[in-house]
């Protein structure tokens, strides 16, 4: 364990998880999730990024890549009720560094202003717009954090459901797969999880699904079919309250046939990738993914450390 990490966990514990479960306005929440993305970016690296519009989902690009170029489609997280391409364009950034690929993040309309089925419906509409465009699936590395994952795998699940032409890969950083919350770490790991307060998970239900059902794939992707699924790549971390979220994803998707690495590391933050600016094991798991990325669809080039 860094010297780095185990300063992040007092914090975490500290300061930033009990502020977390003090949040029960939304654009509060939403304010104070932005000023901690300026904070762990240390600027706004997003003010860099090209603007685009993809079937009426606004999104920013590290870079415009050429039309016959690779590239990863990255939905965040925030529990689909925060967050945006701003508050993770320094993880995008580092990524395309160490992938060689360009990065797309969509910014998906958020609960409770629009709930489910909102954000999937923006995620096929973002999916559809670049097909329109005449990008090909095997093009795309698919990814996202935390209901970002969620969101990436949701829309796996619809194209392999539909017998549609699947993106070269998938990657999922600590996925939240499971509106129904019947995972058991949430209870077995609710005194070692770092960031997210486990009380105010039924409250985030709600206000994301407003009556919707919490089993249906579009939201609980591990309800999902996967046959013929292109490569998986889920991170986690064995403290989360989450861990089963993942391992249970794994299990679907390896079931229908695909090919799937679950990596579970040691005592660390949820979607412990967002400060890749701080933690070494941050950025060696980004290195990871990269590498995951790589091996199916190959980069031009590839990235510093």
């Amino acid at each position: 364990m860094s010297w780095q990490l185990k300063a992040l966990r007092v914090v975490l514990r500290q300061f930033v998880r009990p502020a977390l479960r003090r949040q029960r306005d939304t654009l509060s929440a939403r304010l104070w999730f932005e000023r901690g993305a300026f904070l762990n970016a240390r600027g706004r690296p997003s003010l860099t990024f090209a603007p685009d519009d993809l079937g009426g989902v606004p999104a920013l690009w590290t870079t415009r890549p050429a039309p016959d170029a690779p590239f990863i489609l990255y939905f965040h997280g925030g529990g689909y009720v925060m967050g945006n391409p701003r508050t993770h364009a320094a993880l995008a950034r580092f990524l395309t560094r160490k992938s060689g690929l360009q990065t797309c993040l969509p910014d998906y309309r958020l609960a409770p202003e629009h709930p489910f089925p909102a954000a999937f419906k923006d995620a096929l509409c973002v999916w559809n717009a670049l097909a329109a465009r005449g990008i090909t699936a095997g093009q795309i590395a698919l990814g996202g954090d935390s209901a970002g994952g969620g969101l990436a795998l949701a829309l796996l699940a619809h194209l392999c459901a539909n017998n549609l032409p699947r993106p070269a890969c998938v990657f999922a950083f600590s996925p939240f797969t499971d509106l129904t919350l019947s995972g058991a770490s949430i209870t077995a790991n609710a005194a070692r999880e770092l960031l997210l307060p486990v009380q105010r998970l039924e409250d985030l239900r709600a206000r994301v699904l407003q009556g919707g059902d919490p089993c249906d794939p579009r939201i609980s992707p591990l309800f999902g079919q996967f046959d013929g699924a292109p490569p998986v790549l889920i991170q986690v971390a064995r403290s989360e309250i989450l861990l089963d979220d993942s391992r249970r994803m794994a299990d679907v998707v390896r079931a229908a046939g695909a090919e799937v690495s679950l990596q579970e590391w040691g005592n660390l933050p949820h979607v412990w990738q967002f400060f890749h600016g701080w933690l070494p094991e941050a950025r060696s798991a980004l290195a990871d993914a990269a590498r995951f990325i790589n091996s199916t669809l190959p980069a031009p080039s590839s990235g510093d450390s």
